[in-house]
């Protein structure tokens, strides 16, 4: 059978979020939810009507409770349990956010309370030989940023400044990694290009602005991170999906999928030149475009919520990547899986092809599962399961679901062993002959 052997020191680990699993959160997701629950409810068959087994997943869909999310998963005060759940599982990495809301309340007052529970979090990974990679931003606000305009406001920039400054300051000592930002273009498409997530704005101009707040919040960030701790790794999480034309021939669907590479992939990176110390791929979708459309590809197996599974993709987005010569983690990857039926070749396959780049000079060192727990899903609520661990969420237990006990293995030997050496691989000759592997544009630069 194939072996693939990791390099030594390899970071093996899961990431959660803050609102999605900590519960009794207060900040401008939360009150969005309690607004707008009905309206998700009522359209729920309509967004999600066409994917299988809808009818087994409609009831929870279609009740407004299900976005609403509460308690959550209860980790606030359920941490040290997970995290003895991830060091059973072999992790030896672990990404988590903090809740901006809960340590700045109110605009320039810290809570001592909320502080010394995040040090609490991160002695309890330390204790488990956990590492710790923290995000500071996990698209959720103060709601008094969120009165100022939130992200849109060029202020944004300044006031993050000051958070991550005192965060630095009171958890530095505990902390080696810093992820400022998760997914800036998945919000800025989400919330001010397609208007569905909040303030639900569609508006070029509005996307474009946000994109230099977020970038300039970033880069204050990474300076005031690095002058409490010169020795600190800083970067931002960044989605970047794999793009292929619907026709390979087509002038017009190849002009698409450059322009979509340049503004999901590439424009966040020259924003934050030279500010960040490692990059990092959140890697969920592969999008065939035509001109300005996406296509559906029905050969391609499938998440539960209709996300094409194409882990060569993967491969691809880590190539590109080796020309900015810095140190590369996975920081999120997964799927909605309720009944763990692809979860573990999912990971088998997506694992397979980050090895292939990384035996051919591509400096990855770690791998975060998405996600360790079931979780909230934003507005899609609770019915997607994203979780190695099952979350029954009326008793809050927790089960692990076997596709976890195969990924321990794999962390706990540092080895992937496959049964079939092509599990997952496609022929890159083939489906570049046939327009269906991705393309990464090789433009010059940065």
């Amino acid at each position: 059978m194939p072996t693939f052997r990791f390099p030594q020191g390899f970071l093996w680990g899961s990431a959660t979020s803050s609102h999605q699993v900590e519960g009794h959160t207060h900040n401008d997701w939360s009150e969005w939810e309690k607004k707008h629950a009905e309206r998700l409810a009522r359209e729920a068959h309509l967004k999600f009507g066409h994917l299988p087994h809808w009818e087994q997943r409609r009831p929870v869909a279609e009740d407004p409770a299900n976005y609403i999310s509460g308690a959550a998963c209860d980790h606030y005060n359920r941490f040290r349990e997970d995290f003895d759940i991830a060091r059973e599982l072999g992790h030896t990495a672990h990404r988590f956010s903090l809740e901006w809301s809960r340590i700045e309340p109110e605009e320039g007052r810290f809570d001592e309370a909320a502080i010394q529970h995040y040090r609490e979090v991160l002695e309890a990974l330390r204790e488990r030989g956990i590492e710790p990679f923290i995000t500071l931003w996990h698209w959720t606000n103060p709601v008094w940023i969120a009165e100022m305009g939130g992200v849109e406001n060029k202020k944004f920039a300044e006031r993050f400044e000051r958070y991550t400054r005192f965060v630095a300051g009171r958890l530095g000592d505990l902390v080696k990694f810093w992820v400022t930002l998760n997914e800036p273009t998945s919000i800025i498409g989400a919330a001010y290009l397609n208007g569905n997530w909040p303030p639900q704005k569609k508006s070029l101009l509005s996307a474009y602005r946000v994109y230099h707040v977020l970038a300039e919040a970033h880069n204050r960030a990474f300076h005031a991170i690095h002058e409490n701790d010169p020795d600190a790794q800083v970067g931002f999480a960044n989605i970047l999906q794999s793009f292929v034309p619907y026709k390979k021939d087509s002038w017009s669907d190849r002009v698409t999928v450059t322009l979509a590479h340049f503004f999901t992939n590439k424009y966040m990176l020259r924003l934050t030149r030279d500010h960040n110390d490692f990059l990092t791929v959140q890697y969920y979708f592969h999008t065939r475009l035509r001109f300005i459309r996406r296509t559906h590809n029905l050969d391609h197996p499938e998440s539960d919520l209709g996300w094409e599974i194409y882990p060569e993709g993967i491969y691809h987005i880590l190539r590109w990547l080796k020309r900015y010569n810095l140190p590369i983690y996975i920081t999120e990857n997964g799927l909605a899986d309720d009944v763990d039926s692809r979860r573990a070749e999912f990971i088998r396959n997506h694992l397979c092809w980050i090895h292939k780049a990384i035996s051919e000079g591509v400096d990855v060192r770690g791998y975060f599962h998405w996600s360790l727990l079931d979780n909230f899903e934003w507005d899609k609520g609770f019915w997607p399961r994203f979780g190695l661990v099952a979350v029954d969420y009326a008793t809050q237990a927790r089960t692990l679901r076997e596709s976890a006990r195969i990924y321990a293995e794999i962390c706990r030997t540092n080895t992937l062993v496959l049964a079939d050496p092509y599990l997952g691989e496609r022929s890159e000759e083939k489906e570049r002959a046939t327009g269906t592997a991705p393309e990464i544009p090789a433009s010059p630069g940065t």
